[in-house]
């Protein structure tokens, strides 16, 4: 089914690895333009090789979503590169809490640092609402746009030594609402997408690594039984499970789905 995003200019944050990649290759698939973010200049020029080698276009646009400033440059930038506005914005760049020690479990809200607030709130937070500032004007003076935001089950039930982290991804959904209702009159979109677990190439241990199974991996068989479809197929989610999702809300095809948070966690929770 193609869904009409030849040549609209798409920009995903944290492009260059696990979910964020396979957004950015499922939209240059589409016929997208795709600016791929990542903090790691590295990531975001592999993936853009990789649109390119399948015959798409890409351009690499490093940047700190934290900093507002770098997240107009790259928006300038795009504008200039591509020669029209970003029209799709999926904001998918996220930080979870730093675990105590290697294969710890992350700390409860009484005992985390301020620091790591900061961290987590900056980046999910903070980042996201810098990169619809710097898009919004030109997809109102296009009266059209699509924004997609990456958020996590955990932001919609809340989830025990998660608690900044719950706080912040459930702001970017209530943002998400605030968003829509603001523009719709000018045909924008605003979506979220709630992810569980999601295993990818990025992790590098552990039982969201790629090579993890039921079979050889303790906890990976025990996190299973709590993703109804997990059980079914004896995995957990990966980034192809997610994109395809994220790429129909971009599309005219989802014209009329907005202020919508849609999990897409295998049933981990059911709203």
């Amino acid at each position: 089914m193609k869904l009409g995003l030849e040549s609209q200019v798409a920009l995903v944050t944290g492009g260059g690895q696990g979910v964020g990649r396979q957004i950015c290759l499922e939209l240059a698939r589409e016929g997208a333009r795709v600016v791929v973010n990542d903090l790691f200049p590295e990531r975001a020029q592999a993936v853009t090789r990789e649109i390119e080698s399948e015959g798409g276009k890409a351009l690499a646009a490093p940047a700190d979503i934290t900093q507002a400033d770098q997240v107009q440059a790259m928006v300038d930038t795009a504008m200039k590169h591509f020669d029209a506005p970003v029209q799709i914005l999926v904001n998918n760049a996220g930080i979870i809490p730093e675990r105590r020690e290697k294969g710890g479990r992350t700390p409860a809200f009484v005992d985390m640092p301020v620091a790591d607030w900061a961290k987590i709130v900056n980046l999910n937070v903070y980042g996201t609402f810098h990169c619809c500032h710097a898009v919004l004007p030109g997809m109102v003076a296009a009266r059209q746009g699509r924004i997609v935001n990456i958020i996590s089950e955990a932001g919609r039930i809340g989830e025990e030594n998660m608690a900044v982290y719950s706080g912040a991804k459930a702001a970017i959904a209530g943002f998400g609402k605030a968003l829509a209702r603001e523009h719709g009159r000018h045909a924008i979109t605003v979506n979220s997408v709630a992810l569980g677990a999601v295993s990818h190439e990025g992790i590098k241990d552990g039982p969201l690594h790629p090579d993890a199974t039921v079979q050889n991996n303790e906890l990976l068989a025990k996190m299973v039984r709590a993703y109804p479809v997990a059980k079914g197929v004896g995995r957990l989610s990966k980034p192809e499970d997610v994109a395809g999702l994220v790429v129909f809300l971009a599309s005219a095809r989802a014209l009329f789905v907005t202020g919508q948070t849609i999990g897409a966690s295998g049933g981990f929770a059911m709203l």
